[in-house]
């Protein structure tokens, strides 16, 4: 998780903006509002009143009326984003949260018409997503700032800080689930289709939402995780394949802050075969992996001249071009 908001990505990215249409979530978008702390929902505005739900931080409200320090709402009323490629439910801590109505304290509600609300968002989300990153999280941390990111670009779609809101928000839920599928039995299988796939409904709306930005390029390049291979099992196939997949990428996005990655994690692989094709007795693709190698690091001298992952290729050329295993263990 990150630790530190990207101010000069967030100051240099440029406008995209969302497309605009019907509020998919039935309610009109000036009436919804999001809560950034836990709220409990009360029958009556009272503090003695009868508490009938409780709206955790990030969740969605629909506000009713206003009663001097209380607002009247209809509590829990997320629903999925109809617009995701890939429709899936949302993503949250009490997924069994049934919308109540009821009161609850005027405080901490920020809704789409709140000064300076995009910033304020996004910055209660960054902050939740730091703590997530500690050893002992608050319980919800992750989940809390996912949610929250997606009401910057839901609340604020022409916002500075939309695609990157979108892009974190995306990001959260495909690390939780790549972590939570990296625990099950299918995780070492060497087929790609052997395993739960991980959901790729809003990095598709990224890219197509924010065509061209450096968050569409992040997002396309999270997809190659579900192409990867669970274990290579010592077989040349997957590192091919995935060298290729990495090459295809940096191709169709040269411009992405991920482009040198990519390119470095194909010449990883390169030097990997160099070794495998050794140890099946094929000597002329040995070889030819190895020319590759040198090639595709010297291309990343003149593209990437400052990234640290050229340093890292011209690392594994020097090991390639003296003859010491990237894969495996040496033993000389």
């Amino acid at each position: 998780m990150r630790r530190t908001l990207i101010c000069t990505l967030l100051l240099t990215t440029p406008l995209f903006a969302q497309k605009k249409g019907k509020d998919k979530s039935g309610y009109d978008l000036s009436a919804r509002a999001v809560v950034l702390h836990d709220a409990l929902v009360y029958v009556a505005p009272d503090d003695n009143a009868q508490k009938v739900a409780e709206v955790t931080l990030g969740h969605e409200v629909v506000v009713i009326a206003h009663n001097g320090p209380w607002v009247k709402v209809f509590a829990n009323t997320d629903t999925p984003d109809q617009d995701d490629p890939d429709h899936a439910p949302e993503f949250a801590t009490d997924a069994d949260a049934n919308p109540s109505s009821g009161w609850i304290k005027d405080k901490g509600v920020l809704t789409p018409t709140t000064p300076n609300g995009d910033a304020i968002l996004f910055g209660a989300a960054a902050t939740l997503e730091d703590q997530a990153s500690e050893p002992h999280a608050p319980k919800g941390a992750a989940e809390g700032a996912h949610l929250l990111y997606r009401r910057v670009y839901e609340y604020f779609p022409d916002s500075p800080y939309a695609a990157e809101a979108a892009f974190r928000s995306a990001d959260i839920r495909w690390q939780l689930q790549k972590q939570e599928n990296s625990t099950l039995p299918s995780a070492k299988e060497q087929e790609a289709y052997l395993r739960p796939q991980l959901y790729e409904g809003e990095m598709n709306r990224i890219i197509k939402l924010y065509p061209g930005s450096p968050q569409a390029g992040r997002a396309a390049y999270e997809k190659i995780d579900n192409k990867l291979c669970g274990d290579w099992q010592g077989l040349p196939k997957c590192p091919e394949q995935e060298s290729n997949d990495y090459l295809k990428y940096a191709a169709a996005w040269p411009d992405s802050p991920l482009a040198p990655q990519a390119v470095y994690n194909a010449i990883y692989r390169q030097g990997v075969l160099v070794s495998m094709y050794l140890v099946d007795g094929e000597q002329k693709r040995s070889q030819a992996a190895a020319e590759r190698v040198a090639k595709l690091t010297a291309d990343m001298r003149v593209k990437f001249p400052q990234s640290d992952y050229t340093r890292r290729a011209e690392s594994v050329a020097f090991r390639v071009k003296n003859g010491i295993p990237i894969y495996g263990t040496d033993r000389d």
